[in-house]
């Protein structure tokens, strides 16, 4: 099942100790890849993440996004859907 995760910021880090919290989000991110889980990852104009993930369900996607380090320190927060192919062509196949 493909899943879209869109970045919803809940606080703004800086200094030092927000270096080391990006470079283990990167680990984590790169983790979820490695698991084949994360599948794209794109940033928006607003650094805001958008994560397609292929999961077989929107649970596993939820807590594979629970074990990112930004999430559990509550700087994000994701919304989570599910991806389901668009369909409206059919209607143009039975014109």
């Amino acid at each position: 099942m493909k899943i879209i995760a869109m970045e919803r910021e809940l606080k703004t880090l800086s200094g030092s100790s927000a270096a080391d919290l990006y470079k283990s989000e990167a680990r984590q991110v790169y983790a979820l890849y490695l698991k084949e889980l994360v599948r794209e990852i794109y940033l928006t104009e607003a650094h805001c993440a958008i994560l397609v993930l292929e999961c077989e369900s929107l649970g596993q996607a939820e807590q594979a996004l629970a074990t990112l380090p930004l999430v559990q320190s509550g700087v994000i927060a994701f919304d989570v859907h599910e991806l389901h192919p668009y369909r409206g062509y059919g209607r143009l196949m039975k014109e």
